[in-house]
């Protein structure tokens, strides 16, 4: 039984350090603050100067980084990965970084992101002798560098990465260098740090925080960082592009202790709250969220409201993915494993819910009724981002347009389905304000239906506004 709540799932997160006689134990911990971006699998490949060492597992960092695969993988520069699937199946083959040898030495790359046309160019490599370990878009890039005629690994990777469309954080590694590469509209973040003498570079600052790195600054969309022996060279080989930054990122993804596209995420959080509780205000006794991505935006909601604020339902951290379900039938039993009620704070009163989003709506219809069992008068919940009406093809795993129910049905309808008194969802204005980042540099395409670019959706091919 899955127990993950009706959520999109995040994409991946990549961590890399490059001169530090702990390479690969930092990574781990850089990997472990990141867990929340991907709790599938994980992985390190590290390097000594010499030779590239890869271990990788299925499971979480804490679980399967042990001190045991630790040992093995030796050197001062490594990469490590955690995954989410958006593209491929859940294996042992899927698991990155990848690692191979080719006419350009010894490479090893880790990505998050989505790359829309990865299936046609798959077919394109293999029609020309290509043999494919694993379903992952991310292999295709190994083989397009594998194949191109450049003098050096580097000059492979920018001919190839200018060929590419779609979200890419990348990072590669070579015995020689760590390179980091972010596509030319910044769709997923990354970051740059250092520690002492050493570089590191990571899809959130929460991983610099762990290890008391410190940040140095945004790679920035269409950059390729080079690290090795003699610093850092930075070069922009890619046609500029339009800035298109993931919204969603400080909506719901990222930790509300990392800093993204250069704001607080904490902060944005507080801010859509504060701005739903303007444009959707209702009497009530107090404010609940939904733990735990609800609970900057009910802070925020009850300190503009001045609705006491209560953590009224408690989420259990130490349930895995899955769970054995018993033969009899529970009703809500899923949500109820994560979540419970906290009923003398709730019961003979009015109740806010709020949360970061509705997807297919059935998670939330199941809290409903179980914040009505344990006594509430009514309930109201509000939404601290715009109805999700379109699915992401850069980096995050969303369901079909047919199962978005706000692509299906009426805010009103929706409220219905839910069995909430009222339901309300920030508005998209709203939300942009509260982020403070330029609309124009933003992806807002799950809420708009406007994509930044083509995309190939394994059925068809569709025009871009």
């Amino acid at each position: 039984m899955d127990l993950v709540l009706d959520k999109f799932r995040e994409e991946c997160g990549i961590f890399g350090i490059f001169g530090h006689a702990e390479a690969s134990t930092l990574t781990q911990l850089g990997l472990f603050a990141l867990q929340h971006r991907g709790q599938e699998a994980c992985g390190i490949v590290s390097c000594d100067g010499q030779e590239l060492h890869q271990f990788r597992s299925i499971g979480l960092v804490a679980d399967v980084l042990n001190e045991d695969a630790l040992s093995k993988l030796a050197g001062s520069a490594a990469i490590g990965h955690t995954r989410y699937s958006t593209s491929g199946r859940n294996t042992i083959k899927e698991v990155q970084p990848f690692a191979v040898t080719c006419q350009h030495g010894q490479i090893a790359v880790c990505h998050n992101g989505n790359l829309p046309f990865a299936a046609q160019k798959r077919i394109e490599l293999e029609k020309n002798g290509a043999i494919f370990s694993s379903t992952s878009d991310t292999e295709t890039i190994l083989h397009s560098i594998a194949r191109t005629r450049a003098d050096n690994v580097f000059e492979a990777i920018k001919t190839v990465l200018r060929e590419t469309e779609g979200a890419f954080s990348l990072l590669f590694l070579t015995p020689e260098a760590l390179v980091a590469v972010r596509d030319p509209r910044g769709f997923r973040p990354l970051v740059l740090g250092k520690l002492k003498n050493a570089w590191c570079v990571a899809s959130e600052t929460c991983a610099f925080d762990l290890m008391d790195a410190e940040m140095v600054r945004e790679i920035k969309p269409g950059e390729m960082l080079i690290v090795n022996k003699n610093g850092l060279d930075s070069s922009y080989p890619f046609d500029p592009r339009p800035q298109s930054v993931c919204s969603f990122e400080h909506v719901y993804f990222s930790r509300p202790d990392s800093i993204i596209f250069g704001r607080s995420v904490n902060q944005s959080r507080h801010l859509m709250g504060r701005r739903l509780a303007v444009e959707s205000p209702v009497d009530a006794d107090i404010v609940v969220p939904v733990p735990d991505s609800g609970v900057a935006a009910a802070i925020g909601y009850s300190a503009e409201s001045g609705i006491s604020f209560r953590q009224a339902i408690i989420r259990n951290h130490y349930i895995g993915r899955t769970f054995i379900e018993p033969t009899q039938s529970i009703r809500s039993f899923g949500v109820r494993l994560k979540l419970n009620p906290v009923k003398d704070l709730i019961s003979g009163r009015r109740v806010v819910l709020v949360d970061d989003s509705i997807v297919r709506g059935t998670t939330s219809k199941k809290i409903v009724q179980m914040v009505r069992e344990a006594g509430a008068k009514e309930v109201h919940v509000r939404i601290s981002c715009p109805p999700t009406i379109s699915p992401c093809y850069y980096g995050v795993d969303t369901p079909r347009k047919a199962e978005l129910i706000a692509a299906q049905m009426s805010v009103e309808e929706v409220g219905l389905y839910i069995e909430a008194d009222s339901l309300a969802y920030l508005s998209l204005e709203g939300m942009q304000e509260a982020i403070g980042i330029d609309p124009a540099t933003t992806c807002s395409a799950c809420w708009s239906g406007k994509y930044p670019t083509l995309i190939a959706n394994g059925e068809t091919k569709f025009a871009i506004q």
